[in-house]
């Protein structure tokens, strides 16, 4: 019984990364397997009422994965899946494009709004200045006891340390149970972390959502829409952080947070590689801030990976491409269209 919900859980979280619902799924799959499938032999094949079969073609219809039949009027027909469902990880993947720089513009408005705010008084900006762990961990403290709607997080770099985890555990625990919804984003480079895996884990048990992306926007905690901590420096978030409740400025790091949840892969589900660069996401972005001119150094802090880790990517890509030098692959990554 764990295996088959082991099964229908990894099925469940393939169908978000798609934006397929489960709904949607089965008649698609009904379709496949019987061409001829109308709306009636569909209702009747999954035992669901005629509207719900014809919501889910709706939905398989705005997804390009179902189209009118030639041979019969009226009746819809199911788009192979190498047809259908390649064009949709294509199209996804414009759209990712897309919001990644969006992610990048949001986040330089916000860094600029922040920082202007770090050096005024805060007087009437609706923020305090907390200066040190000690003074941060205890407003988390009080932000975990009295949270009531929801609580969104953003932890860029490799991994949390064990005892941050371990500190926020017993609240975390509290506001779940009290129905306050969780979402969290964490960088992909801390899917090889361990502990910070374990305590994905332990928040999707209890409700919580958990996603990650290979780039995301400085580290906050936004709590109810209407308190939010960033750190003062986004390149050291243990010197202080900024306690703010400026509708303004929450505003701005609201959007932040959505635009990079979008873009954001839910935990268990894998980053496949694109079908026409043959490239994975975290590949990609190597390429992209090494041609803007990142540092492999740069690069690492970014992604929250290694030195090391980028220059194996770095060579692999290169061994590729049959390249001799950095510079080599650069041009042959932009004539190809990977860049």
């Amino acid at each position: 019984m764990k295996g088959r919900g082991l099964i229908r859980r990894e099925a469940k979280l393939m169908l978000e990364a798609l934006g397929l619902s489960v709904l949607a799924d089965l008649v698609y799959r009904a379709m496949l397997r019987d061409p001829d499938y109308g709306v009636a032999e569909l209702t009747v094949a999954l035992a669901i009422e005629e509207r719900d079969v014809r919501a889910a073609l709706d939905e398989l219809a705005d997804m390009m994965l179902v189209r009118s039949s030639r041979d019969r009027p009226g009746v819809m027909r199911a788009v192979s899946p190498e047809v259908g469902l390649a064009d949709l990880v294509q199209r996804q993947e414009v759209e990712l494009a897309q919001r990644q720089a969006q992610v990048a513009a949001a986040k330089a408005a916000v860094t600029t709004l922040v920082a202007e705010c770090a050096d005024s008084t805060l007087n009437g900006m609706g923020g305090e200045r907390l200066i040190g762990l000690d003074a941060i961990q205890r407003r988390l403290e009080q932000l975990g006891r009295t949270m009531a709607s929801d609580c969104l997080a953003v932890h860029p770099g490799p991994a949390q340390r064990p005892e941050d985890l371990e500190a926020g555990r017993s609240l975390d625990r509290d506001a779940l149970a009290r129905g306050v919804a969780f979402r969290t984003l964490y960088q992909d480079s801390a899917r090889n972390d361990a502990a910070t895996v374990a305590y994905a884990h332990w928040l999707l048990e209890l409700g919580g959502e958990v996603r990650t992306a290979p780039v995301l926007p400085q580290r906050m905690v936004i709590v109810d829409r209407s308190q939010a901590l960033v750190p003062i420096d986004p390149s050291n978030s243990r010197t202080g952080a900024l306690y703010v409740t400026e509708p303004g400025i929450l505003r701005s790091l609201l959007d932040l947070f959505e635009v990079a949840w979008a873009t954001a892969v839910p935990l268990g589900a894998l980053r496949e590689r694109d079908e026409t660069t043959g490239l994975t996401t975290m590949e990609r972005e190597i390429l992209q801030l090494l041609a803007a001119g990142l540092t492999d150094e740069g690069v690492g802090r970014r992604l929250g990976v290694s030195l090391r880790t980028v220059r194996r990517i770095m060579a692999s890509i290169m061994e590729r491409l049959q390249a001799s030098s950095r510079f080599e692959a650069g041009l042959k990554a932009a004539q190809r269209g990977w860049l």
